[in-house]
């Protein structure tokens, strides 16, 4: 039995953004609860759609379909699978990179800080480090790079003091106890921001979010056909930085190279100069979408 779990963000805009052909063939990097997918399989007559998602609850919610190929793995393998199924290049390929509401709502999971749980954040459970392992075996310093980098954390030194400390004290495996080992370090009246922040720091180091977006960014070039076009939503600055660079150049500069005419050479080009954000109605719908951003590019000829 399907389960949809999932509001898709910025849905027209980004299926809108593939220019789906009938016959064409796409993928959908990031299953979840399969609200793009089903869109863009909706607007296919012959063509096919291959979706990765590596949560296991996503498999409960596939296409019952011939076209439709679900892929059980971390998207960073996209072109070795795609491979397995003969085919070199698509037409279209999108990813949405945020955390499928869904987790978020499962307290077992641990990707939120309003419900106590194991503090495990994995997207894939059969992965064997959690983010409770990264709290208690990474030393100071690599705790305080993680939080600098990827929460954006002014205090982040005092942040891995902190922890480090406390879990000195008592190993720290639970989401309560994490909260109350940092909470020296919360201030009340930016609390849920604060922890949001650090939340995503543990959540994108236990997956590694970042090193996947970067290989899966770089095989897109390869995968795509001449026209082809790459959608990507983002809901943090790292992941949005990342791909306006990708976008922009074709590498993680940002930095445009030009030929001997003085003409931008960059494997592909931005569709939407300005990014594309979700309006206040959909907000207002699911507040999940506030940060999200759109990026649309499309692979020269």
């Amino acid at each position: 039995m399907e389960r949809e779990y999932h509001v898709p963000v910025l849905l027209d805009e980004s299926v809108n953004g593939l220019e789906i052909k009938a016959n064409g063939d796409y993928v959908d990097v990031t299953y979840g609860g399969g609200g793009h997918s089903r869109e863009i399989f909706s607007r296919l007559k012959t063509g096919r759609l291959f979706a990765f998602d590596q949560d296991e609850d996503a498999a409960a919610n596939v296409i019952q379909d011939d076209r439709f190929f679900f892929i059980r793995h971390n998207f960073k393998y996209i072109r070795n699978f795609l491979k397995y199924y003969d085919l070199e290049q698509v037409d279209g390929i999108l990813a949405d990179l945020g955390v499928s509401s869904h987790d978020f709502d499962v307290a077992e999971r641990g990707f939120s800080f309003r419900f106590d749980g194991d503090l495990d954040m994995r997207m894939n459970r059969d992965s064997s480090q959690t983010a409770a392992d990264i709290v208690n075996s990474y030393t100071e310093d690599q705790l305080r790079t993680v939080f600098r980098e990827y929460g954006e954390i002014d205090n982040a030194g005092r942040l891995a003091k902190q922890l480090v400390s406390a879990r000195n004290a008592k190993p720290v495996q639970t989401i309560e106890q994490f909260k109350e080992a940092i909470a020296p370090c919360v201030s009340r009246l930016q609390e849920s921001k604060y922890l949001a922040k650090v939340f995503q720091a543990l959540r994108i180091e236990t997956n590694h979010e970042m090193d996947v977006l970067h290989e899966f960014l770089e095989q897109s070039i390869k995968l795509l056909k001449p026209g082809g076009r790459l959608v990507v939503i983002t809901y943090h600055s790292l992941e949005d930085r990342m791909v306006k660079n990708f976008i922009r150049s074709g590498d993680f500069t940002g930095k445009q190279e030009k030929d001997f005419f003085g003409n931008v050479e960059s494997p592909l080009v931005a569709i939407n100069r300005k990014v594309i954000v979700p309006s206040e109605d959909e907000i207002e719908r699911n507040p999940r979408a506030r940060s999200a951003k759109l990026r649309i590019a499309e692979k020269n000829a």
